[in-house]
C-alpha cells in the first residue's frame, strides 16, 4: 500500500525526559524537506510516553507535558497531545497512531457536515477553517506520520521489543519520517528488512547535515552535576525543571 497523500501530520513519541531543542529542530527539519516533496505539512503533534513505562529517571508525566508546552512555545505550529498518558497503562506505538488518525478523520468529518461537535484543539485552526464543504474538488483527507530519529528505525530489529505486525501496520497505514544521525545509515537498514523493504515508499528519510547530538540523557546527567544546558533545552523548560527541582537539581 502506497500512501499518496499530501497532507501531512507528523506525530513525534517517546518519553520527552526533558524536551530537547533537538526534539524541536526534528519536526522543522521534516517540514522542510517535505515541503521540498511537494508534502503540505497540516501541523505536528507530540505524544510523551505513559507512566508506566519502564525507563529510568523518567519524570512523571504531569512534568514531562507541562515541559512540552513550554518548549513549544517556540514552535506553535506543534501540539502537545496528552491522549497517551491519560490512559490505565503504556500504549503501544500502532495504537497511538490509530487514534490521531481516527480522531483527526473524525475532526474533519464533523466539520464539514457539521453533524457532530468535537475537539478541534489538535489541529492548526488555519487548517480547520480552509476546510471548505463547498469545495467538492479540495482534498481534506489527512495523513498522521511517525516523525522518528533513525534510533527508533534501528530498533525494529531489536528481539521482543516490538511486535512483528505493529511494525508491519505502522509502516503500511501510516508511515514514517525518519531524521538520520550521526552514525546511522537508515537506507541500508531497511534494505535489510523485508518489511520495511516492501514498504519503503511509505519511507521518507530525511538527512540532518547540522549534525547535533544532543538527547535527554546528556541533559539529564548535565543537569545533576549543575552543568549549563544552555542552548541544548529552552530557558522555559530549564526555569520549569529548576522550579520544580526535577533531575535531581534540588540537590545543589
Amino acid at each position: 500500500m502506497f500512501l499518496d497523500n499530501k497532507n501531512i501530520i507528523l506525530l513525534s513519541t517517546g518519553s520527552f525526559n526533558p524536551p530537547t531543542n533537538m526534539h524541536l529542530r526534528m519536526f522543522e527539519i521534516a517540514r522542510d524537506h517535505l515541503n521540498r516533496l511537494g508534502f503540505t505539512i497540516c501541523g505536528g503533534l507530540i505524544s510523551p510516553t505513559h507512566d508506566s513505562y519502564k525507563k529510568k529517571d523518567l519524570a512523571p508525566s504531569l512534568h514531562r507535558c507541562a515541559m512540552i508546552e513550554q518548549a513549544l512555545v517556540a514552535l506553535p505550529w506543534v501540539k502537545l497531545s496528552d491522549w497517551e498518558v491519560k490512559q490505565n497503562g503504556w500504549t503501544r506505538t500502532r495504537q497511538v497512531l490509530q487514534y490521531h488518525q481516527n480522531h483527526l478523520n473524525m475532526i474533519i468529518t464533523s466539520r464539514l457536515n457539521g453533524s457532530i461537535k468535537v475537539d478541534t484543539s489538535l489541529l492548526p485552526v488555519q487548517l480547520i477553517e480552509n476546510l471548505n464543504v463547498s469545495d467538492s474538488n479540495q482534498n481534506t483527507a489527512v495523513n498522521v506520520r511517525l516523525l522518528c530519529g533513525a534510533d527508533l528505525l534501528e530498533s525494529f530489529a531489536v528481539p521482543g521489543l516490538w511486535n512483528d505486525d505493529d511494525i508491519e501496520a505502522i509502516v503500511r497505514d501510516y508511515g514514517l519520517v525518519v531524521v538520520s544521525r550521526s552514525g546511522s545509515n537508515p537506507h541500508k537498514f531497511i534494505y535489510e528488512s523485508n518489511v520495511l523493504t516492501k514498504y519503503m515508499a511509505n519511507i521518507i528519510v530525511v538527512t540532518e547535515w547540522i549534525t547535533n547530538e544532543v538527547s535527554s540523557t546528556k541533559v539529564r546527567r548535565a543537569l545533576s552535576r549543575n552543568e549549563s544546558v544552555k542552548f541544548l533545552i529552552s530557558e522555559l523548560v530549564e526555569s520549569y525543571i529548576k522550579e520544580h527541582g526535577l533531575y535531581e537539581t534540588l540537590n545543589q
